[in-house]
């Protein structure tokens, strides 16, 4: 872009309600910002069609780098619909800024993940995972059609769920879900006649059957009866399982809340 011909409300600002503007604030004498360049160029054709590329010399605009609290440069503003919605500074590797754009970009689908959020909501999980394979068909990385058919798929189909929690793995933010998808798939999956006597293993397996109809409040209660009697049954496993629970459903909700402390005690 010629610098002398930009207009920041034009070609940033109102472009961004059409398309999302990867903005990259530099300048000449600085050589990360040199090194850069070339970088978001390969990016944004790769990208091509997703995104608009524009470069803003700070030495040339700096009413606009101070508006935008440019501190450091080289520094790259996403903006979408007029806004800031991420930003990084520095030179990074080439295969970390694809990721952090393939995040932060919108998905084409954004519409149909949400339909399908709703309908999960509904109880209608068979209509949710009918839209979702399509969207992940077209855009087989979609992080969040991805956790959301993880979440369809897990007590009715485990192998399929672990299948699919691999290829979330490693993505930001989602660590501790796939961790937990990845202990209740295999209590899922458990073999009940391999498990070793013990006075527990029916209160064990009671635990198990009640995971496996997402009964989450009776398998707590259960698994944490087990830890009270026979920490160590199963490697460990009621431990896991809980743990499993409390990040599969989030800290804050209500069965975590209820069964997080009672959990704790037991330990100790």
């Amino acid at each position: 872009m010629n610098d002398h011909q930009f207009d920041f409300s034009c070609d940033v600002l109102e472009q961004s309600h059409e398309l999302p503007v990867l903005v990259d604030f530099w300048a000449q004498w600085c050589g990360p910002c040199r090194m850069l360049t070339p970088v978001l160029e390969r990016i944004a054709e790769k990208f091509g069609g997703k995104v608009k590329l524009v470069k803003i010399n700070t030495e040339e605009y700096p009413d606009i780098a101070s508006r935008y609290n440019v501190s450091g440069i080289p520094n790259v503003k996403l903006f979408i619909d007029g806004s800031i919605t991420d930003e990084f500074t520095g030179a990074l590797p080439e295969a970390q800024i694809e990721q952090w754009l393939k995040r932060a970009l919108p998905s084409r689908y954004s519409a149909e993940v949400k339909l399908a959020q709703d309908l999960v909501g509904e109880g209608k999980e068979r209509q949710a995972a009918a839209i979702l394979d399509e969207v992940l068909v077209n855009e087989a990385d979609n992080i969040a059609a991805l956790a959301l058919m993880i979440r369809i798929r897990l007590f009715g189909h485990p192998d399929d769920a672990l299948k699919l929690n691999e290829r979330l793995e490693g993505e930001p933010g989602y660590g501790e879900f796939c961790d937990a998808v990845r202990t209740l798939g295999g209590l899922l999956q458990k073999d009940e006649d391999a498990l070793p006597d013990d006075p527990v293993r029916e209160r064990y397996r009671a635990a198990l059957t009640c995971l496996r109809s997402g009964a989450f409040s009776d398998a707590l209660e259960a698994f944490i009866g087990v830890i009270r009697e026979s920490r160590y049954y199963d490697d460990d496993g009621s431990r896991k399982a809980c743990i499993a629970i409390f990040k599969y459903l989030g800290e804050d909700h209500p069965v975590t809340l209820k069964h997080r402390r009672v959990f704790d005690r037991a330990l100790y």
